[in-house]
């Protein structure tokens, strides 16, 4: 069965792609000189975009092995993907945040970024069940922040089932970084 997401458009790519490409915006020089950021805000704030995208990381969640019971998105795009593919899969959420934003006892783990380093956190007792998780995240760049968050779950004791993001940005070989998961993207640039 083909959903609407993979229904190609008159050039030939799916429907997502194109809806991505026409909606996502690109500014040089930001956050510092040399980078090209791609702002994939306009696209999430396009519901006909927004539904696309959803519908066809649910369908990624579906391909992958072994089944997934849990959806986990990384601060902060990736919340609003991970709540949205939950939703629609019928599976739980977990947010992945930055260091700081949660209380009691978390666990971390610092990675470094194309600009700068950061660390992400995560409490383990948010679900005392171990499960299979499906993490997801708007952009892969350099692979860093996805790569973090994949051993942040395995500490905690999670598996991670596969990767999942709008956009990767392929020149930036972040995929090297994430060598032992399944990592799909909806659009390769």
């Amino acid at each position: 069965m083909t959903s609407h997401s993979e229904t190609e458009t008159p050039s030939g790519r799916p429907a997502v792609v194109d809806s991505l490409f026409a909606t996502m915006e690109s500014y040089p020089d930001f956050p510092s000189p040399g980078i090209l950021f791609r702002d994939l805000s306009p696209a999430l704030a396009d519901a006909i975009t927004f539904g696309l995208v959803v519908d066809t990381l649910a369908d990624i969640l579906v391909d992958i092995a072994p089944p997934t019971s849990l959806v986990a998105g990384v601060e902060a795009r990736g919340f609003s993907l991970a709540a949205a593919v939950a939703a629609r899969a019928g599976t739980g959420m977990l947010a992945i945040r930055k260091a700081g934003k949660l209380p009691g006892t978390v666990m971390a783990e610092p990675y470094d970024l194309e600009y700068g380093s950061a660390s992400l956190e995560l409490r383990p007792s948010t679900v005392t069940e171990r499960r299979s998780v499906y993490l997801l995240d708007d952009v892969l760049a350099t692979g860093g922040t996805l790569a973090a968050a994949g051993r942040l779950l395995e500490r905690c004791g999670y598996s991670v089932s596969g990767i999942g993001v709008v956009l990767e940005l392929e020149a930036l070989e972040g995929r090297r970084q994430l060598g032992g998961y399944d990592v799909r993207s909806i659009l390769t640039l």
